[in-house]
């Protein structure tokens, strides 16, 4: 990923992530996902949400009712 994406959240459940990247979307914020899950075992690891630098005090903002 390139150097101008920053980390604000990270989930245990891909739903978690898909709806954090609704919200965003719907506040005019561009968001991926990247899930660093196991393939074998989906306990181990993080599904991340990610944002352009500019946009990252507004997506924590954003995020911070969703749990």
């Amino acid at each position: 990923m390139e150097n101008n994406w920053v980390k604000v959240r990270a989930f245990d459940k891909v739903y978690l992530a898909e709806i954090a990247k609704e919200v965003l979307a719907d506040n005019g914020i561009n968001a991926v996902i990247l899930n660093k899950q196991d393939g074998s075992y989906q306990t181990f690891g993080d599904i991340e949400v990610y944002v352009e630098k500019g946009d990252e005090i507004k997506a924590i903002d954003c995020l911070k009712e969703l749990n």
